[in-house]
Order: structure tokens, then sequence, then C-alpha cells
């Protein structure tokens, strides 16, 4: 192979939803350093929205994601992705098998929050937790943060259903300027709550939420599409030092 074509790939595994994973290639690029355009990271976004609703599947009430994981996986390490970053909080209650089908490394979501959260320096603390219903019942996040050290917050059945379900679709719906309102009502009861920081840990919820606004919280607001963008930078710089 030509020397110049030797350099590593992201792999982004986007299409839930289709936002989400543009706003993570947005976030990928806008907190990379770079003095000029080839400084940037290579990378593959294959955004398949056909990928069948992990809520109907994991329910076994609907298509099983995975082929189409796999699929698009393969994909991409035989193009040249060297890690594969999915901008998705949902299909990682499916983590443990995508793994291990996949023939490169697959960057944690919820590993990169915990990373993200070092980073903003909180230690510990009381943590609130925004994201689907989904992820929330079956404690997606709980069990990672309880082991380094946080307490969870999490909203009542209503107010998921009101403060979270709610925003998420409407970013689905390209309705994100309808979505603030819901949202930041559902932080702040974290924060009236005594939460120290809000994860919004579903990606339509870092588009309900825009940076631009977050200062409006009182709160600091962890947010998952950044908090893999990091990992998914670091990762790639460490690929990169493996090339050379």
């Amino acid at each position: 192979m030509d020397k110049n074509f030797k350099d590593p790939f992201v792999g982004v595994l986007g299409g839930m939803g289709p936002m989400a994973a543009a706003v993570f290639m947005c976030r990928l690029i806008a907190i990379t350093p770079v003095e000029h355009d080839e400084q940037h990271i290579p990378a593959i976004l294959w955004n398949d929205p056909r990928i069948p609703d992990r809520r109907l599947a994991y329910f076994h009430n609907g298509a099983d994601p995975m082929p189409w994981i796999n699929h698009a996986i393969a994909h991409m390490a035989h193009a040249g992705a060297k890690v594969i970053a999915i901008p998705c909080n949902t299909v990682h209650l499916w983590f443990e098998k995508i793994a291990a089908a996949s023939p490169i490394p697959v960057l944690h979501i919820v590993q990169a929050v915990i990373d993200d959260l070092h980073r903003q320096g909180i230690h510990s603390g009381r943590v609130g937790l925004m994201g689907t219903a989904l992820t929330l019942q079956l404690g997606l996040y709980q069990g990672f943060l309880e082991a380094k050290g946080y307490t969870c917050i999490v909203l009542n059945e209503d107010q998921v259903e009101e403060y979270c379900t709610k925003p998420i679709q409407l970013v689905k719906l390209n309705r994100s300027n309808e979505a603030f309102e819901p949202a930041a009502a559902g932080v702040n009861i974290l924060r009236e709550l005594g939460a120290d920081a809000v994860i919004l840990g579903c990606t339509e919820l870092p588009i309900a939420v825009p940076h631009y606004r977050r200062s409006e919280l009182g709160v600091p607001v962890i947010d998952s599409i950044d908090a893999l963008a990091h990992a998914t930078l670091e990762r790639y710089r460490k690929e990169e030092s493996f090339s050379d």
C-alpha cells in the first residue's frame, strides 16, 4: 500500500439516530486542535438509519440490530478503520456482543462519559442521569458510575417521559428548537435534587440542550456526544502513534 494511505481511520457507526451521528462528526472536528485541514482525523461515517429499533429489539418485539451492526463494522474495518465509535447510548446495551464480534476495538460511551467527568474535575459526588427510558431502567450508566464512587440521581417514570423521552423524540423529528424547554426542565429538577453534574446520556439530548444555552442551567452538563468525541480523539492519537 502507498504510504500516503496507510494512516488509520476512525469508524463511526451512526444512524441511531442520524442527526446525533452528524453532530458527533461536527464535534469531533470542533474539538480537534489543528492548524490546517490535513491534521483532522480521517473518519468513515456509516450513517444507516435502517438499523432496527433498539427498544423493540431488546424486548423481543422487533428485529435484531446485531446483523446490521456487524455488517457496518466489517465494512468499515475493511476500509481501514482501526477503532469504532458509536454515538448512540442505547445500543451499548449490546456492547459485549458488539465488541466480541468486532475485528477492531470499539469505544464504550459510558467509559467516555466517566473520563469526561474526570476531565472536568468531577471525581465523585451526586450525578443526575438523563437518557432513554430503556437505558435508565436497565442501569446502563448506574453500575459504572457507582463503581467509580458516584451516587446516581434518576428522574421518576413520569418525569423521564416528559423531560427525556419528549425532547429525544422532538430531536428525532427535526424539531430541535422545541426540545430545549423540556430537557432543561429535567436538568433543573436533577439540580434541585442535589446533582453536582447532569449527564445527557442519550445522544439526542446534547442536541436538545445546545452548548450556547448550557450556562443557563446552573450545573455542569456532561455531554455524551462530546465525551465520545474526546475518547475518539485520544484513541486515534494512540493508533496513529502505533502506525508510525
